[in-house]
């Protein structure tokens, strides 16, 4: 399930993101979508190519790792972000969540860190 008012668009600094036609309220479920699990093996091979910066550690223990389909691996970071994202590890999905109302034309984003006030470094220098 991806809202229809969302779209995917370049960035300014960013390469591609995900953004929307339509104000979306506060507390709206924006996205739903599968995952496909692997292995921590995958995920040592992976972390060799550029998929690394598209997938999400995943598992109760983050040893996995997940390709999550739809729009998730577009939504850019921030650590001000204006969704949260949830992971349903039993059924193998990803939910993406509005924290504060955006106006049409916004781009969504998510904080990587897997909390959306969570200002904790990441690997890569981020706004």
């Amino acid at each position: 399930m991806i809202l229809p008012c969302l779209l995917v668009a370049p960035t300014d600094t960013m390469g591609r993101g995900v953004f929307t036609s339509e104000s979306i309220p506060a507390n709206t479920l924006v996205e739903i979508s599968p995952v496909i699990v692997l292995s921590d093996g995958d995920r040592k091979l992976l972390d060799q190519t550029k998929l690394h910066d598209y997938i999400f550690e995943w598992g109760e223990d983050l040893q996995d790792c997940c390709m999550a389909l739809g729009y998730i691996p577009l939504y850019n970071h921030s650590y001000s972000s204006n969704c949260e994202y949830e992971m349903d590890f039993d059924a193998h999905l990803i939910s993406v969540k509005t924290v504060r109302d955006i106006e049409a034309g916004e781009e969504l984003f998510i904080n990587y860190n897997g909390d959306w006030d969570n200002n904790a470094p990441l690997w890569f220098d981020a706004l």
